[in-house]
């Protein structure tokens, strides 16, 4: 016979009151809240779409129901209760088909549950219709009409309607242009805290667009996006204590709000952050740390942290000079457009520096920089491509011509 076996009392006398209390606790709660899902599924296999909408949103956030096929349990469900004209599940569902979620993506079809929704008033279904009318997705690209659907939630206070409203004011889309109703629906919007919009607002009262120029209102409203997280506004509100526009000069509150930007890895902020270091604006002159916020600029695709970066490679200032580097850099600055990145390229293509020697490489860069550029960089980077240009035989600088034509630029994602 097997004996039974205890624990000790001394064990059992180690377990919290409150521990065994608050596992009762629990233990009820989910089993009282599994009886309220239990009870939610039948009321929705009767066929109450409240019911079913609610049962599909349990799906959608993974709550007491099994997670197998999770998405398209939801989508099933979000359908019946769209069927019997449930706003929410028509949004919800037309929200299915927009994202390829649960079932397969049809703009058409999400437009159509979209439409549904939105001709009862749904004032996401509204922005939705609106944002898909602006755009040609699902629906024939219509100015006209993505302005009627922002309008309609836009007027129920929806955000994000108001800011594309106001922008759609601001650009003549749909609507005359009128700057200063674009200035309205983006204040409206803003005041609502929408992030992208305080930043609009306070460009617009940076430039006097739509409203009259101020700049410590511009302040204001990048400050209440900065605080959001807006990385744009932190590092534009940076510039502003860094010029001492808006508000009072100061190079430590230029410096932390830089920081915060580019430590969230914005590389406009990150390459803004390298040139304090090599100034020593705000913080030590340090040339390595220079280096080392461009080249996290420069890895994400930054223009400007790329020719910097390369020009850092090509004169030895913070790292070991090293021409390889520095064509490298310059070539990616100058792949997306930069024409001072372009004439640096052809220059090293003429030497032989970094590159090997190529003088139809060269005159084809240096033809696109000066096709750019103006004044004395225009002049000087003709003259050059003049140089080359002895160098080559009819034929090559046919060839030549043809690469520039032929090229485009290529941004970096």
């Amino acid at each position: 016979m097997e004996r039974t076996t205890r624990l000790p009392a001394r064990r059992l006398r180690h377990v919290p009151l409150a521990a065994v209390t608050l596992g009762i606790i629990v233990l009820a709660t989910l089993t009282h809240a599994q009886r309220d899902v239990d009870e939610l599924r039948a009321l929705a296999e009767q066929g109450n779409a409240a019911a079913q909408f609610n049962l599909a949103r349990l799906y959608v956030t993974g709550t007491g129901v099994p997670q197998d096929e999770a998405d398209a349990e939801a989508a099933r469900w979000y359908r019946l209760a769209a069927a019997q004209g449930h706003a929410g599940a028509q949004h919800n569902l037309g929200l299915k088909y927009d994202t390829g979620i649960g079932v397969p993506e049809d703009d058409a079809e999400a437009v159509r549950w979209y439409r549904l929704a939105a001709d009862q008033g749904h004032w996401d279904a509204q922005f939705r219709l609106g944002w898909m009318s602006a755009n040609g997705t699902g629906v024939s690209q219509d100015d006209g009409e993505a302005v009627r659907w922002y309008r309609l939630a836009a007027d129920q206070g929806h955000a994000e309607a108001q800011f594309n409203l106001g922008q759609m004011y601001f650009n003549g889309r749909g609507v005359p242009q009128d700057r200063t109703d674009a200035a309205r629906w983006v204040r409206l919007a803003a005041a609502q805290g929408n992030a992208t919009a305080q930043v609009t607002l306070a460009s617009m009262y940076e430039t006097g667009s739509g409203v009259e120029r101020d700049h410590a209102l511009a302040a204001r409203w990048y400050r209440l996006a900065a605080v959001q997280g807006d990385a744009s506004a932190q590092v534009t509100l940076g510039y502003l204590y860094d010029e001492g526009r808006g508000v009072l000069e100061d190079d430590a509150e230029a410096v932390r709000w830089i920081r915060v930007a580019a430590a969230a890895g914005y590389p406009e902020a990150q390459f803004a952050l390298g040139n304090m270091h090599f100034n020593g604006r705000g913080l030590p002159q340090d040339l390595g740390e220079a280096v080392r916020w461009v080249r996290l600029a420069a890895e994400q695709g930054f223009v400007k942290a790329q020719f910097n970066l390369g020009l850092s490679y090509d004169t030895g200032t913070g790292v070991p000079r090293d021409s390889a580097e520095a064509a490298h850099w310059f070539r990616r600055a100058a792949n997306q457009g930069d024409a001072t990145a372009q004439q640096n390229l052809g220059v090293m293509y003429a030497n032989g520096d970094g590159v090997p020697r190529d003088f139809v490489a060269a005159h084809m860069w240096l033809d696109l920089a000066a096709a750019q550029a103006t004044g004395a960089a225009r002049a000087s980077a003709l003259q050059r491509q003049d140089v080359v240009a002895r160098r080559l035989t009819a034929d090559q600088i046919a060839e030549a011509d043809r690469r520039a034509r032929a090229w485009t630029p290529v941004p970096e994602p």
